[in-house]
């Protein structure tokens, strides 16, 4: 559990069925940016770029369904009552688009690995840390989970300012300071991070509790 001296006045919770308005009000109409509904990373491209028809309606089902199953497959932040940033954090095997990747495909046989694959911060909420509290959660939460190993994707943008659509893997800066390192570099810009977390332990496990209670 973390507490609110931690995170300020954030309470920061994994996604369940029982917060899936919440999380529909946070990505809003277009699935936090042209109809993803975070499912980028877990179809095909071709079966991605059809669902996103139609503001991606298709998307938001083939995810919602996902939060059905009982996968917990990232956490929610609100403050106030208000949700307000998201981190997608699971077991790497449920990102295909990851293990194909030419860039980003596993390393090595290290099990059980989680992955950070995406940040979403509403708009008027950016800049204030929320990422970097959802991050040290999402650590927290792999933990907690049996993971081995947590690894993330972020971008390598040095000082180059870019808009927050194309920063939503996060940014090196901000895992080398939650206390990640450079694993491996196949293209400049696009590195694979790591932390070690715990030797042994099983992905998966039984539900999680809350990082914080929802606030209700």
């Amino acid at each position: 559990m973390i507490s609110r001296r931690e995170y300020g006045d954030l309470l920061i919770a994994p996604l369940t069925e029982a917060h899936w308005r919440d999380f529909e009000r946070l990505f809003g109409p277009r699935g936090a940016c042209a109809g993803c509904w975070c499912m980028y990373l877990r179809t095909t491209g071709k079966r991605f770029d059809a669902n996103c028809a139609g503001g991606g309606a298709a998307n938001r089902e083939a995810f919602r369904a996902v939060v059905g199953s009982g996968a917990q497959p990232g956490l929610l932040a609100w403050r106030r009552g208000e949700p307000m940033g998201w981190v997608a954090v699971a077991p790497r095997e449920d990102y295909g688009r990851v293990l194909r990747s030419p860039v980003h495909k596993p390393l090595d046989e290290a099990a059980p690995v989680y992955a950070i694959t995406c940040f979403f911060i509403a708009r008027g909420y950016r800049g204030q840390g929320v990422a970097d509290a959802l991050l040290d959660a999402a650590v927290a939460f792999a933990r907690a989970r049996g993971a081995a190993v947590v690894e993330a994707y972020p971008l390598d943008v040095r000082d180059e300012r870019r808009p927050p659509a194309d920063m939503w893997r996060g940014s090196l800066k901000q895992f080398e300071r939650a206390g990640f390192s450079v694993a491996a570099r196949r293209r400049p810009s696009r590195p694979i991070v790591r932390k070690m977390l715990q030797q042994g332990g099983t992905a998966g496990g039984g539900p999680s509790k809350p990082v914080r209670p929802t606030p209700r």
